[in-house]
C-alpha cells in the first residue's frame, strides 16, 4: 500500500487518527508539524512571531516535497492546502483523506488543547476561527481522493471507514 496522506483543519484528529492508521497498517507515522519544530528547533508559534507565516509555509512545502514517495501516514498541518504548489503535490500523492470535521467540533477541541500552541488560532474567538477555516473548505476538497466526515465518530471508525476506501 502506498501511503496515506491526511489533510484537514486544526483539531480535525489528523495526528490521533493517523497514529491509529500507522498501528493498523504498519507504516510510520509522520507528523509534519513535529517534523516541523524538529527542525527549525523552535515552537510553530515563535517561527511564526518571527518569520510569518509565509516562511512557515515555505518550510512545509519543503516537508511535503520530501515526503512524497513515502509509503507512510502523514498527518499534514491543518493550512498546508493554501498553497497552490502544495495542493498540486498532494493530487501527486494518493491517497489523501480530507478529515472533514464541524467548526462545531474542532472549536472546543482547540480551545482545551494546551499541548500545541496553534498560532493562527491561539486567542481567536469562534468566529474569528471560523474565517480562518471557512476559506480552505475547497482546498481540501480539491486536494483529496476520500472525505471523511468525522463529527460523532470514534477514531477507530474513522480509520476503518477509510481502511475500507482506499
Amino acid at each position: 500500500m502506498k501511503g496515506i496522506i491526511l489533510i484537514g483543519f486544526m483539531g480535525a484528529g489528523k495526528t490521533t487518527v493517523g497514529k491509529l492508521l500507522s498501528e493498523k497498517t504498519g507504516m510510520e507515522h509522520i507528523d509534519f508539524d513535529d517534523k516541523i519544530v524538529e527542525e527549525i528547533g523552535m515552537t510553530i508559534q515563535e517561527y511564526f512571531d518571527l518569520h510569518g507565516e509565509e516562511a512557515f509555509r515555505e518550510r512545509e512545502t519543503n516537508v511535503l516535497k520530501r515526503y512524497l514517495d513515502h509509503n507512510q501516514v502523514v498527518s499534514t498541518g491543518g493550512g498546508i492546502v493554501m498553497r497552490p504548489e502544495n495542493r498540486e503535490l498532494l493530487k501527486q500523492m494518493a491517497p489523501v483523506i480530507y478529515l472533514q470535521t464541524k467548526p462545531e467540533v474542532f472549536i472546543p477541541r482547540l480551545k482545551h488543547d494546551h499541548t500545541t500552541v496553534r498560532p493562527l488560532v491561539v486567542s481567536k474567538s469562534p468566529e474569528e476561527i471560523r474565517q480562518v477555516f471557512e476559506p480552505r473548505i475547497p482546498f481540501y476538497e480539491e486536494s483529496a481522493s476520500l472525505v471523511v466526515a468525522t463529527d460523532d465518530r470514534t477514531p477507530e471508525e474513522i480509520v476503518h471507514e477509510i481502511l475500507e476506501n482506499i
